[in-house]
């Protein structure tokens, strides 16, 4: 679903601290907001698509709705928050750390769920029971900024033959800036050796991986630490 206009909802407060992080001020930042007034300025966000109604070729209704953090599932309101959403005919995505329990999130609600690579600094965070709980709309997203990374990932993919639980994805973690650079972030374990886009797509192409790369496209379109796009 890259590429489509989507309503972004970004939550505060995160139990992990990667090494990668790009969004720490949602570890703390934001406002409190009650459910009804998140759905309200969804719908103010959607409006103007309500003559659209749905993606050439996909059945979607747009705008998509994707929530993400932070950890979207530290905060409890999150699951009646998603359910209203799904209530209302939006497409609703869920993008989480995949080391809390994603048993109780609607089952109409696509989960992009990472598997945490080594350089993270939070691979033994990774809940493995959550495997079993995916369905096929779901997808599992791996986050590589190594060689390491790379080798971890594809092993899983390999062993556990994570093809065909559900799509996978693929996603650079794009170099911070000095001031995204926080203290509280994990740093990589042991030594470890960056790997750059290109040499991660060619490596993905000479091994026939069966995952699908990923930009993060709003870092291409406009500065890439700039919020709020």
């Amino acid at each position: 679903l890259a590429g489509l206009p989507c309503v972004f909802i970004r939550l505060t407060g995160c139990p992990l601290r990667c090494s990668y992080c790009d969004s720490v001020y949602a570890f703390t930042g934001g406002r409190t907001m009650p459910v009804a007034e998140v759905l309200e300025e969804t719908g103010r966000l959607a409006k103007p698509y309500d003559s659209v109604r749905t993606s050439p070729g996909l059945g979607t209704r747009l705008p998509l709705v994707e929530l993400t953090g932070g950890e979207p599932l530290a905060q409890k309101a999150v699951l009646p928050l998603m359910a209203s959403l799904c209530d209302r005919g939006y497409t609703v995505l869920l993008e989480t750390s995949g080391a809390l329990d994603i048993s109780s999130v609607d089952p109409r609600v696509r989960r992009i769920m990472d598997l945490k690579c080594p350089s993270s600094g939070e691979v033994e965070r990774n809940r493995w029971e959550n495997l079993a709980l995916l369905q096929k709309t779901d997808e599992i997203k791996f986050v590589l900024g190594t060689w390491e990374d790379y080798d971890w990932a594809k092993q899983q993919v390999r062993e556990l033959e994570l093809d065909k639980v559900c799509p996978l994805l693929v996603s650079w973690a794009h170099p911070l800036s000095a001031e995204q650079r926080d203290p509280v972030l994990k740093r990589r374990p042991g030594e470890s050796h960056p790997v750059s886009r290109l040499e991660l797509v060619e490596r993905i192409i000479a091994d026939a991986l069966p995952v699908r790369f990923q930009l993060q496209m709003h870092k291409v379109i406009w500065a890439p630490d700039q919020r709020g796009v």
